[in-house]
């Protein structure tokens, strides 16, 4: 299974490539690329929406994908569509698949469950992507099914290599790429420590996260 069509700058910031360009959480985006089609953001944190990289990326029909208690942050970026959601739900853009999973703390205050923020599940060509957002190994996390799993492991604010391990085998995806460490929290070591957590299984540990 392929993976050369992810890219990930730094934290959570991804660029998906299918027949549409997607972005989630784009963060320190440094060239203005203007290629958008979809962006996808989780949550109301700003190493998560940068508008400074939003305006890099974004072009005149690029559609917006947030959650709906982030709509008056939102609403003031002029986009070509605004689509909010909350956690369960299950829309379709343009033949790509889209489910929402809660992203939320279970102890930690940083990400509360009641601001329901988003993971995303995006689905196309029967391959299905899993972008947790910032969470913890929560129920919603565990019955997740997925081809491939982007997972925050930086500890403190989110799940470490510990947690993130248990989690992704607990749900089994074929492939799993770390990312929210080496930056603002986490040591770049973290993706290194969760290969050695799944060594005993057959899922693939692939590190792209850019320091």
């Amino acid at each position: 299974m392929k993976t050369d069509n992810i890219e990930i700058n730094t934290q959570s910031s991804i660029r998906l490539t299918l027949d549409k360009i997607i972005y989630f959480d784009p963060y320190k985006i440094e060239e203005e690329k203007h290629d958008a089609d979809i962006i996808f953001i989780t949550h109301n944190h700003y190493d998560h929406m940068d508008t400074e990289s939003i305006n890099k990326i974004k072009k005149e029909n690029t559609i917006i994908v947030a959650p709906e208690t982030m709509k008056d942050v939102i609403s003031g970026i002029p986009f070509k569509e605004y689509i909010y959601l909350n956690p369960n739900d299950e829309t379709n853009i343009d033949g790509i698949n889209i489910k929402t999973i809660p992203a939320y703390n279970i102890l930690k205050p940083f990400h509360p469950r009641k601001n329901e923020w988003l993971g995303y599940i995006i689905t196309y060509n029967n391959i299905s992507y899993y972008i947790a957002g910032d969470t913890d190994r929560t129920k919603e996390a565990e019955n997740v099914n997925c081809d491939i799993a982007l997972i925050p492991i930086g500890g403190h604010f989110t799940m470490d290599a510990n947690e993130g391990a248990k989690l992704i085998k607990k749900i089994s995806p074929k492939i799993v790429i770390p990312i929210h460490y080496g930056s603002i929290i986490g040591s770049k070591n973290e993706g290194k420590k969760l290969k050695e957590n799944l060594a005993d299984t057959s899922i693939e540990v692939i590190e792209k996260l850019h320091f």
